[in-house]
């Protein structure tokens, strides 16, 4: 039995790195092809080519795909550490509780695949990249390091996510926050997945007074709002009767979508307008990673991120 168990955490960790691997290549080429094509030589860890110099070090695979020669740099110095911090609450099950595959994931798993991502570019910029996961409690946190035991480590607890999701456990981000903000000693990054559905008026300014606690101790923040943009956003659903089922408790309403459809729009954007404002009030980024879209939306962020702050 735990040789089966062990084959099947092989492969789920190979399946993950390889399409992380796979997310950054694009993105990598895409980055090339783009506006933003200035932004490789910092992040991809190359310079451009002087005339002259050794050969040696060019990137031919790059070469290949921009018609530019860059040289690979090897500096082993740590620019930046960075922790990244998933929400695992029952609500990231949404839309579906199973959908863990990467071409129609639920929110969980388009955060677990965007992490992935985002670990990958920064081992290949040898930044510090910690994991921290949080529901009820903070179950998980590990220190930043850049080593590659490490980031196999990091791959493999965000292999298991999706082996054994975290049904039923409910959203308590701002203590957990709160504690998260005691326990990082160095200036760091903090990346964090979540849906941010703190119920009541309360929790959301508990929420917000734990991001203060953030900024207060010198950390940078990017908070990656994900959320299924057809179904929660504009509430499109069918035009028959639905059963809503509360995937933190259980709860289940039934009800014609059509008939809340415009006031649910109008209360969920006025919400999102006002997290919007005040994230910028705080110097706080918040960016919409809608899970229809592609993984490449998370990268670009950070990497904006990174280049303001190094």
């Amino acid at each position: 039995m735990s040789s089966s168990v062990d084959l099947h955490s092989i492969r789920d960790f190979e399946r993950l790195d390889f399409l992380a691997r796979q997310v950054v290549e694009g993105f990598i080429t895409g980055l090339h092809q783009s506006p933003y094509h200035g932004f490789s030589v910092e992040f991809a860890e190359h310079r451009l080519y002087n005339t002259g110099e050794s050969t040696r070090h060019i990137d031919w695979k790059l070469y290949a795909r921009t018609d530019k020669m860059f040289v690979k740099r090897y500096e082993e110095e740590t620019n930046l550490r960075c922790q990244v911090v998933l929400d695992t609450s029952g609500s990231m099950l949404f839309p579906d509780p199973e959908g863990f595959s990467f071409e129609e994931p639920n929110k969980l798993a388009f955060s677990i695949y965007s992490a992935a991502s985002l670990m990958n570019l920064l081992r290949r910029q040898r930044d510090a990249v910690g994991l921290t996961t949080i529901n009820e409690s903070l179950e998980l946190h590990t220190q930043a390091k850049t080593n590659r035991a490490h980031h196999h480590m990091l791959l493999t607890e965000l292999s298991k996510l999706m082996r054994s999701p975290e049904q039923r456990k409910a959203t308590h981000l701002a203590p957990q926050l709160h504690l998260l903000a005691e326990r990082l000693h160095r200036r760091s990054l903090v990346v964090i997945f979540s849906d941010f559905l703190e119920r009541a008026e309360e929790e959301g300014e508990e929420l917000f007074e734990a991001l203060q606690h953030f900024r207060y101790n010198k950390h940078e923040l990017i908070l990656f709002h994900v959320e299924d943009g057809k179904l929660e956003r504009n509430f499109d659903f069918e035009n028959r009767p639905h059963r809503f089922v509360d995937l933190e408790s259980g709860e289940e309403l039934k009800l014609h979508p059509e008939t809340i459809k415009e006031e649910y729009r109008e209360k969920r954007n006025a919400l999102i307008k006002e997290i919007e404002l005040r994230c910028g009030r705080f110097k706080i980024d918040w960016v919409e990673a809608n899970i229809r879209n592609n993984y490449n939306q998370v990268l670009l962020p950070y990497l904006l991120k990174r280049r303001k702050l190094y």
